[in-house]
């Protein structure tokens, strides 16, 4: 008998939405990363999924007044929300004051790192890493040191390092999908504080924690300078709307950003669907953010019977968080290069080799798409690896 949630009647997880032409970095623009064209893709980390729909009528209302003008993002039915969300569904008080906004999370991590670090200087971040942190770090004029999930002593040598300004915390961890227990964000505190280093937390993937797992915002546990920078983008599948918020701890480092946000780059009139957006999913869209969850468990399950069934040996066992399904392949012996051209040319699937983050001998399946699709995906990587 299987072990996988029922999916939740109320909203439907199962149907495709058919996403060709419609400009999808993952389905229209495939061969930009593998090189062939029409793959299925399990790639970049967006959904199939159509986004809440409270979320859609939220949006086509503010379509229907029909003027799209300048807008602002610092007023209570923004602000209000992100407390609202974060006292609802993580347990922690966000002083509005301490908020601000952003286009994108990457956009706020490269504003961070220039306002806490100089150039040279060292930029510690737990490996394997997402891979838009070691661009954003080395096209600042700053140097990545990689510290493995799990390795605390070399976390502390890392951090202790004269010229270490800055930890980028990925929390949930993106490929792993681990979430920090709060012995761990205490610790890595600590180290911080007594070696001086700043804090940027990106913490896309809060909403997606599967129980009995929880998500501990850093805003629980900093001091000194540290800021979370999120976004409902990728619990809502809101990406396209572009816009993200963070918390910054002090006064004078908000306002540092907020100088470069508004006068150096003219970015202070916030993207206002993405407004809205944020709005209507973090006071309406909690119950369908808990059903996509239980979807994404039924989807993760199913991955590990395919694989547990296929090969015992792996072990494998679903990630604390999200909808990216980190496969150590290592123990089957395979070839890298020679599995990812037979995926590609003979099962025509686009799975992510554990290389884009800096780990050879894994992939990473994207799962958020309806169960016919990973079924699909699973069983190509099993034939994959299979053919050896």
């Amino acid at each position: 008998m299987s072990g996988r949630p029922s999916p939740s009647p109320a909203y439907d997880f199962d149907t495709p939405v058919d996403r060709h032409g419609t400009w999808c970095t993952q389905w229209d623009y495939v061969e930009d990363r593998f090189g062939v064209p029409d793959l299925l893709p399990f790639t970049i980390s967006d959904m199939d999924f159509e986004t809440a729909p409270e979320v859609l009528a939220a949006l086509r209302s503010r379509l229907e007044h029909g003027v799209l003008g300048y807008s602002r993002w610092r007023h209570e039915d923004f602000l209000g929300a992100v407390r609202h969300w974060y006292a609802t569904r993580h347990d922690t008080d966000v002083d509005p004051e301490s908020v601000v906004y952003g286009p994108s999370v990457i956009y706020q991590v490269a504003q961070l790192l220039k306002l806490w670090a100089r150039p040279g200087d060292g930029v510690v971040t737990h490996t394997p890493a997402y891979d838009a942190f070691p661009k954003t770090v080395e096209a600042n004029g700053l140097r990545l040191r990689g510290c493995p999930v799990g390795d605390l002593a070399e976390l502390e040598r890392l951090l202790a390092l004269p010229d270490t300004s800055v930890l980028l915390l990925c929390s949930p961890h993106n490929p792993t999908g681990h979430v920090w227990t709060a012995d761990e964000l205490r610790t890595m505190a600590e180290l911080c504080a007594r070696h001086g280093v700043a804090v940027i937390s990106d913490e896309i993937h809060a909403d997606l924690v599967h129980p009995p797992h929880r998500h501990l915002p850093w805003a629980r546990f900093g001091t000194g300078r540290w800021a979370v920078v999120t976004s409902a983008s990728k619990s809502f599948n809101i990406p396209a709307l572009t816009g993200s918020y963070g918390i910054i701890g002090d006064a004078e480092s908000r306002e540092g950003y907020l100088r470069a946000l508004k006068d150096a780059d003219g970015l202070s009139s916030p993207a206002v669907l993405s407004i809205v957006g944020h709005i209507a999913a973090y006071r309406e869209g909690g119950p369908w953010l808990d059903a996509l969850g239980s979807y994404l468990r039924g989807n993760l399950e199913l991955v590990r019977e395919r694989l547990d069934a296929a090969f015992p040996q792996l072990g494998w066992r679903p990630p604390e968080a999200g909808y990216l399904a980190w496969i150590d392949l290592r123990s089957l012996g395979g070839d890298d290069e020679r599995l990812q051209r037979r995926l590609i040319a003979e099962e025509k699937v686009a799975i992510m080799p554990g290389t884009t983050y800096g780990c050879a001998g894994h992939v990473r399946l994207n799962v958020g798409c309806p169960r016919s699709k990973v079924d699909a995906g699973v069983q190509a990587l099993i034939r994959g690896v299979r053919a050896g």
